[in-house]
């Protein structure tokens, strides 16, 4: 199949070694400043894709991430961040990538060739027809994500994808693609810059969106976060004096007795 990969095509920065720090710097950012204008223009596809996620979720349904190296990582610390973060079940919302858990720190050599694996890796989780799965990947021709999709497509298990090549195999497989162009890389083919911000900025999105739909933000707080530091608890203790008229010492006493804070709020009789 014929298209182009913007991002492995050639940086118009040449000769990045006679740079300054300075220069390198800069051009970088003025790089990254491009990456929220074409997150922007993927807005409708995300929405199609978070629609869905939201309505399969509400059934008990779970999110999937599957990915090979950068992105597969970026799909990681997403679902990592869910449970603290909105209080929600560790298993609703995973990230899976190419050569297991030991590919999150290191390469695992010919993993994301495998176009069979991902569909192995699903099954260990018990994957259903509720859940929806999202392949990760910036040049849309990794074919463990690919042989992930084709799987769930076949047995009737919603898809979705977050690319950075318009017309990617990738794209082509998911039924409910992303793609979000952001052009060649100041490093050619260096993918975990532009294309992995772009990725980390739709995830945040999907599953803030999504969790927001699903009531685990009150008001813009994340009001069923886990409160497991002080700092988080502080964070906690203050949340409660926003909403009910008390002291510190009486918010602490209540997210202490109720271990949340929407818990504290709702059950606070006013005495």
């Amino acid at each position: 199949m014929n298209f182009t990969k913007t991002t492995e095509q050639s940086s118009k920065y040449e000769h990045l070694e006679k740079m300054s720090v300075q220069e390198l710097l800069f051009n970088m950012n003025q790089e990254d400043k491009t990456v929220p204008l074409a997150v922007e223009k993927a807005l409708p596809q995300i929405a199609t894709l978070v629609t869905q996620i939201v309505a399969k979720m509400k059934l008990g349904g779970r999110l999937f991430y599957i990915g090979a190296g950068t992105s597969g990582r970026l799909g990681i610390l997403d679902a990592s961040e869910c449970p603290p973060t909105f209080g929600v079940p560790a298993e609703m919302v995973n990230g899976i990538i190419a050569g297991g858990d030991k590919a999150i720190r290191k390469a695992v050599e010919n993993a994301e060739d495998d176009a069979k694996q991902a569909w192995v890796d699903l099954q260990a989780h018990q994957i259903n027809e509720n859940d929806v799965v999202i392949g990760i990947a910036a040049s849309g021709t990794t074919p463990y994500v690919i042989g992930g999709l084709q799987a769930c497509n076949d047995k009737n298990i919603i898809t979705g994808c977050i690319t950075c090549n318009q017309g990617s195999p990738l794209s082509l497989t998911a039924k409910f693609p992303i793609e979000v162009v952001v052009g060649p890389e100041f490093v050619t083919g260096s993918s975990r810059m532009k294309a992995g911000t772009a990725q980390k900025l739709v995830l945040n999105m999907i599953s803030t969106t999504a969790m927001i739909q699903l009531g685990k933000v009150k008001g813009n707080k994340m009001v069923d976060m886990q409160l497991s530091n002080i700092k988080l608890v502080d964070r906690g203790v203050k949340m409660i004096m926003g909403e009910i008229p008390v002291s510190y010492e009486v918010a602490a006493k209540l997210l202490e007795k109720y271990g949340s804070v929407r818990k504290a709020v709702d059950n606070y009789s006013g005495q």
